[in-house]
């Protein structure tokens, strides 16, 4: 397990370079300088600045030096904890993750929890009750929650429950340390958005794992002694049914920040994701690296807790 666990972070670190790489380069690759748009947007001419006002700007956020340099720079600073300056928002970086990163873990440790809860459930009634109404009712509706769009089940509760029945608010966020309630209220259609094609497919991948659990022997043994049927579903059954399920899971928390980038565009919520969007199109790529940068980390890490929970899960997995 040691060595499996040590060569799983060697390639998560090869991964991490190759990102950083990608996104560095990518990045300065678009059309157009990021100083230009920076001063287009703040009503100045970069006709009417002095060159050595323009030069000193590059001089500031690093871009006079050659690209290779910049990378190394960056990589150094990034080992300090230092994720430099926006140019667009003239902020730290850093403080302006951490003012928007609560929020969009906020909203999608909710969806994840959401999501694997009722998706397991509705995935367990669908195999235990197979044929039956119940299967009848799930299976169709996670096609439906598998292949609707994110967004555009967005606009349609926000024209319906916001617009047509002014139930819930159609933007914004507010901290549940303010006020629990509307905090409660402004995440029910994110969260819905957010959960509908996780929940599909974890109830998809538990019914379809469950049902060949269930055909097993030492289900049969189980019966056979007499246990009660949550007994036999919940402790022999469920168990052995969640390794495909983890992996779900563990793909979803990559999936938190994909989707947050349209669910927050969406309903107008200031989490990371619609800081990522705004730094793409002002082409501030000093956000956009250090956004990606520590996504990537947080995919590499769930990852890898989801390939030794393996191991708890189904204990005939051994890694070599």
């Amino acid at each position: 397990m040691i060595s499996y666990v040590i060569r799983r972070l060697v390639q998560a670190v090869v991964v991490l370079i190759l990102v950083t790489l990608i996104v560095f380069f990518v990045v300065r690759l678009l059309p157009g300088d990021p100083l230009t748009i920076y001063m287009a947007q703040s009503a100045q001419q970069m006709s009417t600045m002095p060159p050595e006002k323009l030069a000193q700007l590059r001089a500031d956020f690093g871009l006079d030096k050659p690209i290779m340099v910049q990378y190394l720079n960056w990589v150094a600073d990034m080992f300090r904890g230092d994720f430099g300056t926006s140019v667009f928002f003239k902020e730290d970086v850093g403080k302006l993750m951490l003012e928007r990163f609560p929020v969009t873990i906020h909203l999608g440790v909710v969806s994840v929890i959401v999501g694997s809860i009722f998706g397991i459930l509705a995935g367990m009634l669908a195999a235990v009750r197979r044929g039956n109404l119940a299967d009848r009712i799930v299976t169709p509706l996670t096609y439906v929650g598998i292949t609707i769009p994110a967004f555009l089940l967005g606009i349609l509760l926000i024209y319906l429950f916001g617009v047509k029945l002014h139930w819930l608010p159609i933007q914004g966020y507010t901290s549940p340390l303010e006020d629990f309630w509307l905090n409660t209220r402004q995440l029910v259609m994110p969260v819905i958005c957010m959960v509908v094609f996780g929940m599909a497919a974890n109830a998809r991948q538990v019914r379809s794992s469950m049902l060949e659990v269930i055909r097993q022997d030492y289900i049969r043994t189980a019966w056979s002694k007499g246990l009660t049927e949550g007994n036999v579903i919940i402790r022999h059954a469920l168990k052995n049914s969640l390794i495909p399920v983890i992996t779900m899971i563990g793909l979803g928390i990559g999936g938190i920040f994909a989707g947050s980038v349209l669910i927050e565009t969406v309903f107008a919520i200031p989490g990371i994701g619609r800081l990522l969007v705004s730094s793409i199109f002002s082409q501030d790529y000093v956000v956009v690296q250090a956004i990606t940068l520590v996504i990537s980390l947080a995919v590499l890490l769930s990852n890898l807790i989801v390939d030794i929970s393996y191991a708890w899960l189904d204990p005939r997995i051994r890694y070599g």
